[in-house]
């Protein structure tokens, strides 16, 4: 079954008046569920894990259209992922409902400077951690847009106003290479995801994430250079080794492995 982010997709391609052409990528048939053409399709690298905390995309309009966007990367890995596409005047339905269900608890990721202060936190409450006393899961949403989009989005929901603003403190500058940005320390949408994850307590899935996306980088890249992708590359073989090791350990997903990073 398609996931939220591909079923996002499928509607809004079907609301377009002509066809969706990304600028720089190539022009070639794409497989539906990986998005990369065939040839080099990464469809059977897709990990399979299980996740306690969920995510929640708020996509910019042709975000579900770009071929580089990375919340589709969260959604293959993090089961409990849901997509809607944003807008101010009109909600979705479906994501005030989701928002108010008693059993998450959201938590708006946003730099922090741009929110009121007692809005601010820096680490997922306690109560909704792993071992969390009432139940809740964490519920991050994140604006998957462009930096000025995100900004704009962010001001612009008075919907997500009831929410604690979750503030990240990156140590290291994005990996991401499928796009441009002019501010070197923003991150890709599944580069915070992953952050996220380390935060929920949940630092197996974080570190597959963060393997994922640097396999579909080699693909993409591959494919658009038209070159061949590379079997044991150094990305497949880590996504390869965390999807070995979390196998064996199920239990491994919830728990930081001894002399981890």
């Amino acid at each position: 079954m398609p996931h939220a982010v591909a079923r996002l997709r499928a509607d809004r391609l079907a609301r377009n008046t002509k066809p969706f052409m990304a600028r720089g990528g190539f022009k070639r048939e794409r497989c539906p569920a990986c998005r990369l053409v065939p040839s080099h399709c990464m469809c059977a690298l897709r990990p399979t894990l299980a996740v306690r905390a969920g995510v929640c995309l708020l996509m910019a309009d042709i975000e579900p259209l770009k071929p580089t966007n990375t919340g589709w990367l969260v959604a293959d890995v993090v089961p409990d992922t849901f997509a809607f596409g944003w807008t101010r005047t009109q909600p979705d339905p479906a994501l005030l409902a989701l928002l108010r269900d008693p059993q998450w608890q959201p938590l708006v990721v946003f730099p922090g400077q741009y929110a009121a202060p007692e809005r601010v936190v820096e680490a997922v409450p306690p109560a909704v951690g792993a071992n969390g006393e009432d139940g809740r899961r964490p519920l991050f949403v994140l604006l998957d847009a462009t930096w000025t989009e995100a900004r704009k989005m962010f001001r612009r929901s008075p919907y997500l106003d009831a929410f604690p603003v979750l503030s990240l403190s990156p140590t290291k500058s994005s990996q991401y290479r499928l796009r441009q940005t002019c501010h070197e320390h923003h991150l890709c949408t599944s580069e915070v995801a992953a952050l996220c994850l380390e935060l929920a307590d949940e630092p197996m899935a974080a570190r597959v994430l963060d393997a994922y996306l640097d396999v579909f980088t080699h693909h993409y890249l591959q494919a658009k250079n038209q070159q061949p992708v590379d079997p044991d590359g150094s990305a497949r073989q880590r996504l390869r080794a965390l999807s070995s090791a979390q196998a064996a350990d199920p239990g491994a997903s919830d728990t930081r492995p001894e002399g981890a990073f």
